[in-house]
């Protein structure tokens, strides 16, 4: 088939990416021709385990391009995927500017029977806009359907190749088929493509994306009521994990969820259920507790202290909002930086992939290190936000040396009390007994 993918961030990327690599004509699109250009160098604008590989070899064998001419790839194609960014807008509701935007330049192009595929997190009803747009923009015969993206950042590429399930929100049968032979490859060892309405699809996505985010801000709950009553979370969380009916997906307990899905998505499901006068009462508690969690966690920080920041070097390992990704959207991190720059500590950052974006927000308000080690010389503690790989087996007697004061601010969890004690440091983390 011929396919356009409208947009090349993390979505798109992988989307047109994965197609091609199944033997597809791609046309992946970007307004931006610095993008394009980078693109079409084998120069990949995010940091995505696995995907430079493959755009690199369906590039060379001429299965995927890289253009700014929306009208001549879609003139070219029977498939066009929607894969715009739907941001927040003043109220918190997605902002859908980009989706229509994009659905009226393809509703221009079209030159002959097109499929214009919604990949992009929309509202319910979203869809119906389209096709609307579509339907005045061209006299050519269109089908609009919902295909909602589940991918992760940092297995993306995984994700989409070996996907849990697919999920096509479509009215028309024919369409269904066709949706269903593009997506086969992907499915051969038995998961299933779920065909449903297209309002249920739209739905769908939305609420995967709030039940994952209400288990991350259920268990940071327990882990505060746990820290109050004397209880190791750790433990607790072992005896539910192995509750089938609960699972141990979802279950750490952190300072909470950022990045450019859960936060948003929570907060338009929110005014979804606004704009349907229903209650939203757990889809607002879920926001509330994570933004808390936060600051429950600066505020251990600010106690260890006395109040009394000012001057201290203080080392942040991790910055982006979970491994794997430089993406620095939402990220828990920023709001403890800020924090603690506010209260006037100076402050060094070490992050695998998320230097670049740091810079760029804080410029010479934030120290940088090149490497872990170099980021916790001379300083005063240790906040750890993000659980690197690199984090998890540290060498502490290393850190005990050239660390002005032993003190480890954890985050994530990543380190057994008893061994950080034996070390000397005084070790806080979420919802276990300080150390």
């Amino acid at each position: 088939m011929r396919i356009t993918v409208v947009g090349t961030g993390y979505v798109g990327l992988v989307v047109g990416t994965c197609f091609a690599e199944t033997g597809h004509t791609v046309w992946c699109v970007d307004k931006n021709p610095k993008i394009v250009e980078r693109l079409k160098k084998g120069e990949i604008p995010i940091f995505e385990p696995g995907l430079e590989e493959l755009v690199v070899r369906n590039a060379e064998e001429e299965r995927l391009s890289f253009t700014t001419d929306l009208a001549e790839a879609v003139g070219k194609s029977t498939i066009v995927f929607l894969c715009v960014g739907t941001p927040e807008d003043a109220e918190g509701r997605a902002d859908l500017s980009q989706v229509f935007g994009a659905a009226k330049e393809v509703g221009e192009a079209i030159q002959g029977y097109c499929i214009v595929v919604s990949k992009s997190t929309c509202p319910v009803g979203t869809c119906d806009k389209i096709r609307e747009i579509l339907t005045e923009t061209t006299e050519h015969e269109i089908d609009v359907v919902s295909n909602p993206e589940f991918l992760k950042e940092g297995a993306a590429v995984d994700d989409f190749l070996r996907p849990d399930r697919v999920v096509i929100g479509t009215d028309n049968v024919r369409v269904e088929q066709i949706m269903k032979e593009l997506y086969e490859p992907f499915v051969r060892t038995g998961k299933p493509i779920l065909a449903m309405d297209i309002r249920s699809s739209e739905f769908t996505k939305y609420a995967c994306n709030t039940m994952l985010a209400c288990r991350i801000s259920m268990m940071n709950e327990f882990a505060t009521l746990a820290d109050a009553l004397g209880a190791d979370i750790a433990s607790v969380r072992e005896g539910m994990a192995l509750d089938t009916r609960i699972g141990s997906a979802f279950l750490f307990p952190g300072i909470g969820f950022g990045g450019s899905c859960f936060p948003k998505d929570v907060r338009a499901l929110s005014h979804l259920a606004q704009d349907a006068n229903q209650p939203g009462y757990m889809v607002d508690a879920i926001r509330k507790v994570n933004l808390e969690q936060r600051q429950r966690f600066i505020g251990r920080i600010r106690g260890h202290y006395n109040g009394d920041i000012k001057g201290k070097k203080i080392a942040v390992w991790g910055a982006t909002f979970k491994p794997k990704t430089d993406d620095l959207r939402e990220a828990p991190a920023l709001d403890v930086i800020r924090a603690l720059l506010d209260d006037g500590a100076e402050v060094c950052v070490y992050d695998p992939e998320g230097m670049a974006g740091i810079r760029d927000l804080f410029g010479d308000a934030v120290g940088t290190a090149p490497k872990n080690y170099a980021a916790v010389e001379g300083a005063n503690g240790l906040v750890i936000c993000t659980e690197w790989n690199e984090f998890r087996r540290p060498d502490f007697e290393r850190m005990a040396e050239i660390m002005a004061d032993k003190v480890i601010f954890d985050g994530r969890n990543l380190y057994k009390p008893e061994s950080v004690a034996r070390a000397g440091f005084t070790y806080y983390s979420i919802g276990r007994p300080t150390v």
